[in-house]
């Protein structure tokens, strides 16, 4: 195939500047991220710009990215870092110094609860038995104390693995509960209410469970003094619905005279990655034409297999898009470990080296080493073109996790 005749002109591709993936970064050893700071700059400056015009304050949800090498990037642009749990907290607090530092936990650990309260900020927990048990400790702290409520509000029908409101849910208090449960000296210790029902979505959905938020928690949000609306706002998307995100955190803030909080991970470093990978030896089974590459769904973008998720692909298409459809899997024993069937102009060969897009999250936060895979090297996109070597990993990686 030749891939110089190939134009793509796809956001998840714009940190090539017109470069095939060849050109750009045929000199890297793969598999390997390579994390741009150019679009990490653009997503924090389109945040700032939220900020500037609204005083809400928003965060970095680690469990999204976790470079924290790339932090200073985002830094100037954003109030702090959110984590779910002790390690993230003090990730937070030591890559962004200075920074506001959230965590909320589906439970909380003894052996970890007096160190949450050094190192965070804001500590929101999950349930009113759990308020009980930490509320005190975090209060004496000096430690702002919130709590998750669920409003009941689905607005991702079919998607109950990142669904917090399907029935049966774990994540958040319910109205119900809130009536069982919350004495007036549980109200009593908190400062705010933390609701965090989205993935992905634009600000119809933010404005749909707004409303639930205020039918069933109507009466208690005028004594708070924050509330996080959470993550899963796809801000930084071409097309986000700016201005009704906009209205309606100005909303919460008229209502109830609230400081407003966000607290996305996917908007702060959207298309802001790449996997490269080569692709080491084609087979055919059938009709279907199957490329085995360097890399592996199952170990280096796990989230494809898990949500299910489509990573865009240079130059590629959807099955049957363009003249011819190859299948991506790795060496892996795993059947499955499949990224999926893309269509391309011309047929793959060995050596080929496939681009995907937006691959700075939910990736060297969640890769593992099933089957011995080797992890990717990781490697930054410079704003003036250059790329450099951010981290190697070796055998010593894979072997260090399985005992001593």
């Amino acid at each position: 195939m030749d891939w110089n005749k190939v134009r793509e002109e796809r956001p998840a591709f714009a940190g090539l500047r017109g470069k095939t993936p060849e050109a750009a970064f045929g000199g890297l050893t793969t598999p390997c991220y390579i994390l741009d700071k150019a679009a990490l700059r653009r997503n924090g400056e389109i945040l700032k710009g939220v900020q500037d015009r609204t005083g809400c304050r928003i965060l970095l949800a680690q469990k999204a990215f976790s470079n924290y090498d790339l932090y200073p990037v985002l830094e100037p642009y954003l109030a702090g870092t959110e984590a779910s749990g002790l390690y993230e907290a003090k990730l937070g607090r030591e890559a962004m110094p200075g920074k506001e530092v959230h965590v909320f936990c589906g439970a909380y650990r003894e052996d970890q609860m007096e160190e949450v309260c050094q190192v965070a900020d804001h500590i929101v927990f999950n349930s009113p038995r759990q308020l009980k048990t930490w509320g005190p400790m975090a209060k004496k702290a000096g430690k702002s104390v919130g709590l998750r409520i669920n409003p009941e509000c689905s607005t991702q029908e079919g998607h109950a693995i990142y669904d917090p409101c399907a029935p049966g849910s774990r994540m958040g208090t319910t109205r119900a509960q809130w009536d069982a449960w919350m004495t007036p000296d549980l109200v009593e210790l908190l400062d705010g209410i933390h609701f965090h029902t989205l993935c992905e979505q634009d600000a119809q959905d933010l404005k749909k469970t707004l409303d639930a938020v205020e039918e069933k928690f109507g009466d208690v949000l005028p004594h708070m003094k924050w509330v996080n609306m959470g993550g899963g706002h796809h801000i930084t998307r071409p097309g986000y619905h700016i201005p009704l995100l906009e209205e309606c955190i100005r909303r919460a803030q008229k209502a109830w005279d609230v400081t407003v909080y966000l607290e996305p991970g996917e908007a702060c470093a959207l298309n802001a990655g790449y996997l490269a990978t080569r692709v080491l030896d084609v087979v055919e089974n059938g009709d279907v034409k199957i490329a085995i590459l360097d890399t592996s769904a199952a170990c280096h973008m796990p989230d494809v297999l898990e949500m299910p998720y489509r990573p865009p692909l240079y130059g590629a298409g959807e099955p049957g898009e363009r003249p011819v459809t190859w299948r991506l899997g790795s060496g892996t024993c795993l059947a499955g470990d499949v990224a999926g069937d893309y269509s391309f102009d011309g047929d793959l060969e060995v050596g080929d080296l496939l681009l995907f897009g937006d691959m700075a999250i939910y990736t060297t936060c969640k890769n593992n080493t099933f089957n011995g895979m080797p992890l990717p090297d990781i490697d930054v996109l410079e704003e003036d073109g250059t790329v450099k070597v951010l981290k190697r990993f070796g055998y010593e990686d894979f072997k260090m996790r399985l005992g001593r």
